[in-house]
This record gives C-alpha cells, structure tokens and sequence, in this order.
C-alpha cells in the first residue's frame, strides 16, 4: 500500500475511528483509576499507566496472529475483566495516611490500569491490525494515535469524575459490556450458543445491565450502611 495513497488515507481515517472509540474506552478506565490516589500522584499515575498499556499494545500487536490461536483466551480475558469493572466501582480502602499509603495506592492505580488494558486492547489491536491490511506503517500510526486520545481523555475524565460521579458507573458498565463481548465470541463456546448475529448485542447488553444493576444497589446500600 503506498504512502498517501486513497487507499493508504483511507485506512488511516479508519484507524483513527477505531482509536477514538476503543481508546476512548481505555482513557476512562485510567481516568477513574487515578481518581483514587492523592492529586499530586495522579498525572504519574497517567503517564506510567498510560505506558504500560502502549506496551501492552506493542507485545499484543507483535504477537496477535500467535494469541488468537489460544483457546479460550477471550473467555479468560472477559472473565477477569469483571473483577476490574467491580474494583472501580468499589475501590479498595487502603488505609492509613502518609507516603507508605500514597505509594500502595498509586501501583495500585497503575496495576489496574495495565490489566484492564491488558485484557481490554485485544478489540482495538484487532480492529487497527485489520484496517491497517498489512501495512506496518499504519499499526505503527495506530498506537502513536491512541496515546493522546489515552492521556487527555483520562485527563479530562479525572477532572469531571468529582463533579458527575454516573461516570464511574459508565466506566464499569463499559468493561462490564467489553467482558460480555470477549466472553460470547469465544470460539470454545460457539457450539453452545445461537448462531445469530444479534445475539451477542442483546444478551451482552442485557447482562451488562443486570450486573451494573446489582452494583448500583450494592454501592446504594453500602452508603445507606455507612450514613447511618
């Protein structure tokens, strides 16, 4: 595919939708992790994990034609995925005060970070592996083009978090709707399921909204439990 070609630009266009959509996904998930350690930790937070998923990303698109030979690797993916999703929603009190508990909350952040981006990147190096149709170039161009989308949408989630809490919520529904996906397309379940191509759409989102309805009520009752 030459450079600046109709096809080469048309490829591009479509990697930079792709980037959007699905980093997009990934910025929320590193905004709402480094919501919960202290304001002066947080852009390291960004940063350190926003450069662990880029490196995610590189080993996964290296190796991508290797991984989705592992049976069973979008179940697992998709069945870790909804312990990330909880987490958001009820981060854990680390406990204490100081710099000891300032520096277990920021690995924290950044170890959530990587693994949701771990088991979450598979779509969006699939989807940029696919458009860029061979061209080293473009998946190059993919992963330059997800890291801003990564750094200020995680910014700017970090900044409207405090002011609209619904986005914690969103965010966990997101991994929640991902996990779904990764787990119904998997190959070792295909004999079990129905064929039909709207099926994973409406049982994804209709688990989604069940298990984020049971978070919700859990999180409503635990704030019940403790204002009482």
């Amino acid at each position: 595919m030459e450079i600046f070609s109709t096809a080469f630009l048309m490829a591009l266009l479509t990697i930079i939708v792709i980037d959007l959509v699905l980093a997009g996904d990934n910025a929320l998930v590193i905004g709402l992790a480094a919501r919960n350690v202290p304001k002066h930790l947080q852009r390291r937070v960004i940063f350190w994990g926003t450069g662990g998923a880029i490196a995610i990303r590189i080993a996964f698109t290296l190796g991508i034609v290797w991984l989705l030979k592992i049976p069973g690797l979008m179940l697992i993916g998709g069945l870790l995925l909804l312990p990330v999703a909880y987490k958001l929603m009820f981060p854990k009190d680390e406990g204490g005060h100081g710099e000891g508990a300032a520096n277990a909350s920021f690995w924290g952040a950044i170890k959530t970070i990587v693994v949701a981006d771990a088991l979450m990147g598979v779509d969006n190096v699939l989807g940029v592996a696919g458009a860029a149709q061979g061209s080293f170039l473009l998946v190059v161009l993919g992963l330059i083009i997800s890291i801003p989308i990564m750094v200020w949408g995680s910014q700017l989630v970090l900044k409207m978090v405090d002011k609209h809490p619904w986005i914690i919520t969103v965010g966990a529904g997101v991994l929640i709707w991902t996990a779904t996906q990764m787990i119904l397309d998997e190959k070792l379940l295909a004999a079990y399921l129905p064929a039909h191509s709207w099926f994973d759409e409406v049982s994804g989102a209709a688990l989604t909204f069940i298990i984020i309805g049971l978070l919700v009520y859990k999180k409503q009752r635990k704030a019940a439990v403790q204002g009482a």
